[in-house]
């Protein structure tokens, strides 16, 4: 099933080669537009958010979409770890408010080891 938007962590990314990677999957990016520590842009018609250091020294990539080539979270994960070869994490699966903290600490951990399962306490 498709998510309604997407967002993904990434380390070790700037927002110029995440402009150059979406402008190849989604189309051609806009300027970005700061606003406060967050940056904000038009990849083709999805609106993308950029939080540098969102947890620690991870930036959040937010698709406010569901027009993207991906169906999931993770399927955008392995595709930025593909461009960018650098460490990406999302969420499992879609992420609900009501679940309990347990779950909300599971992410899935994509790199050169491949995608796995990890704990990550970002709370």
């Amino acid at each position: 099933m498709r998510q309604p938007d997407i967002e993904i962590y990434l380390k070790d990314a700037d927002h110029h080669a995440i402009a150059a990677w979406l402008s190849e999957a989604l189309g051609p990016c806009t300027p970005w537009q700061q606003k406060g520590q967050t940056f904000k842009c038009l990849a083709g018609a999805v609106p993308v958010t950029w939080l540098p250091k969102a947890v620690g020294k991870w930036h959040s990539l937010y698709l406010e979409s569901a027009a993207t080539p991906w169906d999931d979270d993770l399927s955008c994960a392995q595709a930025a770890f593909a461009a960018l070869g650098v460490e990406v994490r999302c969420a499992p699966g879609g992420w609900q408010e009501e679940e309990n903290d347990e779950q909300a600490d599971r992410w899935m951990r994509i790199s050169a080891d491949g995608v796995e399962e990890i704990t990550w306490r970002t709370g």
